[in-house]
């Protein structure tokens, strides 16, 4: 009596890949993501290995890992790969301080963000 497997969370000729704690705040995060939604994964990658936001190498190596996915776990094209969703949403917040004046302290706040990349394999027409 073991449990049953869950549910796929994509279709059937999708791929998914999760970054969980990426440093930087989210809307900094979703800067990056728009650059990338609804290309060829090709250019996806092209695109982050160039960009001169600090964000994107790690938005890479997210992608990377869906393509890895889509190939090695769900037998998909690479080469007909599109990036379908790469949505941006918040993960912790470490809080620290920081002393100030007259023995009065201020709270820091480091955020860090969560994206989300699914990779869909389409056939060219």
């Amino acid at each position: 009596m073991s449990k049953q497997a869950a549910p796929r969370r994509v279709g059937e000729k999708e791929a998914l890949a999760v970054g969980t704690t990426i440093r930087g705040s989210a809307q900094k995060l979703n800067l990056v993501a728009a650059l990338i939604r609804g290309r060829k994964v090709e250019d996806a990658m092209n695109i982050l290995a160039f960009s001169k936001k600090a964000m994107a190498q790690d938005a890479r190596k997210i992608l990377a890992s869906a393509i890895a996915n889509a190939e090695n776990n769900h037998n998909l094209d690479v080469d007909a790969l599109v990036v379908a969703e790469a949505s941006v949403g918040k993960s912790i917040t470490m809080k620290r301080f920081h002393a100030r004046g007259r023995g009065k302290s201020t709270r820091i706040l480091k955020p860090f963000s969560r994206l989300r990349i699914v990779v869909r394999e389409v056939e060219e027409a």
